[in-house]
This record gives C-alpha cells, sequence and structure tokens, in this order.
C-alpha cells in the first residue's frame, strides 16, 4: 500500500498554522474590506492592542498582509496573493461538499 505524503514548503506550512487562529483570521476577515491601522483592527477584539500587533506581525513576516507608514501611523493591508495556495488546496473540497449536497437534495427530491 502507497503512503501519501503531501509535499508542502515552509512557507504553505507556516501559512496554514497562521489561519489556523480564529484571531488571525478575523483580521483577515477585516482587512477584506480595505487597509486599517492597528487601533481600528484592535478595537473589535477582547485583546490588548500589543496582542492584535503581534498577531500582525505573524501574519506580515508570511506576506499575508503588508504594512504602510503614513505619518504617524500604520495601515495594514491584505495581500491575498500569499494565500492562493491555501485556496488552491481547499477548492477540491468545496467541488466535493457541493456536489454531496447536490446529490443528497436531488435524493430527498425523489422521495
Amino acid at each position: 500500500m502507497d503512503t501519501y505524503l503531501p509535499q508542502a514548503d515552509d512557507h504553505d506550512r507556516s501559512v496554514f498554522r497562521a489561519i489556523a487562529d480564529p484571531t488571525r483570521r478575523a483580521i483577515l476577515d477585516r482587512l477584506r474590506l480595505g487597509p486599517a491601522p492597528v487601533n481600528e483592527l484592535a478595537s473589535a477584539f477582547l485583546q490588548s492592542r500589543p496582542a492584535i500587533s503581534k498577531h500582525l506581525r505573524v501574519l506580515r513576516e508570511l506576506r499575508v498582509v503588508s504594512e504602510q507608514k503614513i505619518g504617524r501611523e500604520r495601515l495594514y493591508r491584505l495581500e491575498p496573493a500569499e494565500l492562493k495556495d491555501v485556496a488552491d488546496w481547499i477548492m477540491p473540497y468545496r467541488d466535493f461538499w457541493q456536489a454531496s449536497l447536490g446529490n443528497l437534495k436531488s435524493y430527498l427530491e425523489s422521495e
């Protein structure tokens, strides 16, 4: 029996690890709406501003978000291209579930 061992580079594994954290996913969800400074991002969470800054640093180091300094403020922006590997990986599962739900719907309608 063959064993399937998926190949992923360190960056891919790190991105998956980073988005496994619910706070980081929530930050990414917010940044989908547009750039935001850390104070605005932190105001939406029960965590402290320094804790949110740490989450942003992890995402920035993986290039999932970028940082732009404007005056005294730093704006954070989503960099969706870095999430392409995640989207590519999850797409077959999405297709599987859509097909499964379609089959269930057809079955229920025929009963």
